[in-house]
């Protein structure tokens, strides 16, 4: 099962190799990772996907909170949360097409972020059954190249 982990750390040099590390050592892998400072900039947070089952899970979480750097370590997989990704896709679509990807990138309230006579460049942001729906109807379109950002999460606030 895949696993969305919150990991809250020191910003500090060599961090984000400690973390993978702990992965790579103990032969996880790392499907998504995404890291940036908090408002606090001495405080990164590290939003990472991984999959196993839950005894896997358990030990990725005992071994991130014993990194000296890590201050909290979440598993949002088992808490309401808000989650995010985002892509710029860059299409080149034949001139009579050029309407409907206009009419796509509406639909999915995406933005299209750079154009020349030849390309749109978009960026969608959405959970990622939303990219990926995105991405398969582009490509009908003739998708030149495309990046993707790694999963972002956030947990809920509980209505009081």
């Amino acid at each position: 099962m895949r696993h969305t982990i919150s990991v809250l750390v020191e910003n500090k040099f060599g961090v984000l190799s400690r973390v993978s590390g702990l992965f790579s050592g103990r032969g996880y892998n790392i499907e998504s990772l995404s890291v940036g400072e908090t408002i606090d900039p001495n405080i990164s947070i590290m939003t990472i996907v991984t999959s196993g089952d839950d005894q896997v899970i358990e030990q990725i979480t005992k071994q991130l909170n014993k990194l000296i750097d890590v201050i909290k370590v979440v598993d949002l997989t088992e808490v309401d949360h808000v989650e995010r990704e985002m892509i710029l896709i860059k299409v080149a679509p034949k001139r009579e097409d050029k309407a409907e990807v206009l009419r796509l990138v509406e639909i999915f309230r995406g933005k299209v972020v750079d154009s020349s006579p030849q390309t749109y460049t978009i960026e969608i942001t959405g959970d990622e059954k939303k990219i990926e729906a995105f991405v398969e109807l582009m490509k009908a379109f003739n998708i030149k190249e495309f990046v993707r950002t790694g999963k972002i999460a956030i947990a809920r606030e509980g209505v009081k």
